[in-house]
């Protein structure tokens, strides 16, 4: 465009600009305040659609109402377009938005003219006769979205709510699992139609937003295509952490988040500065959802001689054990989990598995230091920069834990429930036991038979569990870590506890110890509390299950569903302070109100051991 055509436009432009002026504010205002109640309302509708089983006039209520917040939504793109300053930079900033609001106007055009719906020709020229239903799937969670954004631009208001931090966190996941029973609950989400009871909705919920897997009914047998959905959307939410979803709709609205709600974020993922956690959330979404794709194509080709209904239930089901692998759940879609005999001798699917699971316990700040192109080039640049610290000790307690967990399950079970496997794949499975032992929950083997020795062993590993600031549960790497270096120091004589070449502050190994304790005593607590409400069953089943509630492991020698509603209530309880409460206890103690200690009192002497 030349340089007389383009200040041409510029003065159109301009005068355009000075007449609608004074109208923009109140159409974009009225527009805002009508979209949130409308959006609200067709998400509801979207939810009673999905939960339950409509008559013929009420589904088309519900699709009366969704045509209609779509027409709203192709009237608000236009009447921002044109009440923009600057309408060629709104379209390249609302690009995505734009395609999918022209696909709109054009589809409800070609209807009402031509009655040609434009997916579902194509997909019958395509042979995909569900490229319409998958559509309208992406046009539902764009409703989604958008609620989601308006959340975020509430999140400005979070101040005022005067909650503290662990608070916050906490909340958020007990909002989360509420929101979570309340799908469960409605009658679709199970095959039967029935709907499951209010307390296998909430024990679902917990459990998958918790990412343990511990179940009390049979999820392959049980729910429905949208049951296992929601529990696949949960999983993902509560392995990421809720708030990690909310800090990205806040960001989104409002970039300039304060220091207090930073604060929450640099706490929860280890970060070194309150800046660098917020980047750090950003690399979170990209990694996660990078890994989760890629071991969902390689799953994709790896399900081997298993027969699947058509090509989208095989789509599902990779998507889904990814999540749940990455994510360290243990939830699937299998009746036997990966016992199946299909699954447990098939060996590129259980080395997917077990690769995922390993990186999603690493921890986003290792994935980071590990795999983010600028901490590469940095260490390339700067040949001083080393691996941080705890990456190390993730790394080094992956490589010593898991062949150290295979050794120790091999030999106690290498003639038992290894039994009739060849030597290659007991190998595999006491390799890929020992991996899913300190968190994933996935199991190989029928965990009911195990000996008594190696649920022992187990439960140590899986207290320890994996790395900080990953989807993992247990007291994490470096909390065992530095125990155990500031005890070994402490037999030394040494004054000073040191790693990698690093000194380790005091602060840090007291903050080890009382998440030690805190732990310890939690699971302490809830075994005692089962042996009141089910000690018939036994204590070291009753451990067994206890520990793998609270640490978010979700291994189970079967008796989730046997225990009384009172031992269930405590399981779910021991998954929700396991799930927030080492992390919610770290911040407590990091953010409390600095005291003097210009002062010392005199040194007393107290007998130790």
């Amino acid at each position: 465009m030349s340089t007389s055509r383009r200040q041409t436009v510029n003065r159109i432009r301009e005068w355009i600009n000075l007449r609608i002026y004074d109208s923009k504010i109140p159409a974009i205002r009225l527009l805002r305040y009508t979209s949130v109640p409308l959006s609200i309302a067709a998400v509801v509708s979207l939810l009673l659609s999905h939960g339950f089983a409509l008559e013929p006039d009420q589904k088309a209520w519900v699709d009366y109402l969704l045509k209609t917040t779509i027409g709203f939504y192709i009237l608000k793109y236009v009447v921002e377009f044109f009440y923009s300053f600057s309408p060629l930079q709104y379209l390249k900033d609302s690009r995505w938005e734009g395609l999918l609001m022209g696909y709109m106007t054009v589809n409800i055009l070609s209807f009402n003219l031509f009655g040609v719906e434009i997916l579902s020709t194509l997909g019958g020229y395509l042979g995909i006769e569900q490229l319409d239903a998958f559509f309208m799937v992406f046009v539902q969670a764009y409703f989604l979205l958008f609620v989601a954004l308006e959340i975020g631009k509430a999140s400005r208001l979070l101040p005022m709510l005067r909650l503290s931090p662990p608070a916050l966190l906490v909340s958020s996941f007990i909002l989360l699992m509420i929101v979570g029973t309340g799908l469960l609950w409605m009658p679709e989400m199970t095959k039967s139609g029935t709907g499951l009871s209010l307390k296998e909705a909430i024990f679902t919920s917990v459990s998958a937003v918790s990412v343990t897997g511990l179940n009390i009914i049979d999820v392959a047998s049980t729910l429905s295509f949208k049951g296992k959905f929601v529990v696949m959307v949960l999983i993902q939410f509560g392995g990421l952490n809720f708030i990690a979803f909310a800090s990205i709709f806040a960001m989104l609205a409002n970039p300039a988040l304060g220091t207090r709600y930073k604060s929450l974020l640099q706490a929860n993922y280890s970060s070194d500065s309150l800046e660098g956690s917020v980047d750090l959330i950003r690399e979170i979404f990209r990694f996660s959802f990078f890994f989760e794709l890629g071991a969902a194509a390689l799953l994709f080709f790896s399900w081997g001689d298993l027969e699947f209904a058509h090509i989208g239930d095989r789509i599902f089901y990779s998507l889904f054990h990814a999540i749940s692998a990455f994510n360290n759940a243990g939830f699937s879609l299998f009746s036997e989990g990966m016992a199946h005999p299909a699954l447990a001798y098939n060996i590129p699917l259980v080395v997917v598995i077990g690769v995922t699971i390993v990186l999603g316990g690493l921890g986003f700040t290792t994935i980071h230091d590990l795999f983010s192109t600028q901490a590469y080039a940095a260490r390339r640049r700067n040949p001083w920069i080393h691996l941080h610290v705890n990456t190390k000790i993730a790394l080094y307690a992956a490589l010593i834990l898991i062949p150290l967990g295979a050794l120790f399950f091999a030999a106690l079970e290498w003639n038992s429930t290894m039994l009739g496997m060849d030597q290659g794949h007991r190998v595999l499975t006491a390799l890929f036991q020992s991996i899913t032992t300190r968190t994933a929950g996935f199991n190989t083997v029928d965990f009911g038979a195990v000996a008594l020795p190696t649920l022992l062993i187990l439960i140590v590993f899986m207290f320890i569990g994996g790395s900080s600031g990953s989807t993992a549960g247990g007291i994490k790497t470096s909390t065992f870590a530095l125990v155990f270096v500031n005890a070994l120091a402490t037999i030394r004589g040494r004054k000073r506890v040191e790693m990698f070449h690093s000194t380790i502050p005091v602060e840090l190994l007291n903050l080890a110890m009382s998440a030690f304790l805190f732990s310890a005593s939690s699971i302490l607590l809830g075994i005692f509390m089962l042996t009141v409400t089910d000690g018939h069953i036994g204590l070291a089943r009753l451990a067994f299950e206890e520990v793998s509630a609270f640490c978010t492991v979700g291994l189970s020698t079967g008796i989730t569903a046997e225990l009384s509603t009172a031992g269930q209530t405590i399981l779910m309880l021991s998954m929700l302070v396991g799930r927030v409460g080492t992390v919610t206890l770290a911040f407590a103690l990091t953010s409390r109100k600095k005291e003097s200690h210009e002062y010392t009192y005199p040194k007393a002497n107290v007998q130790v051991g």
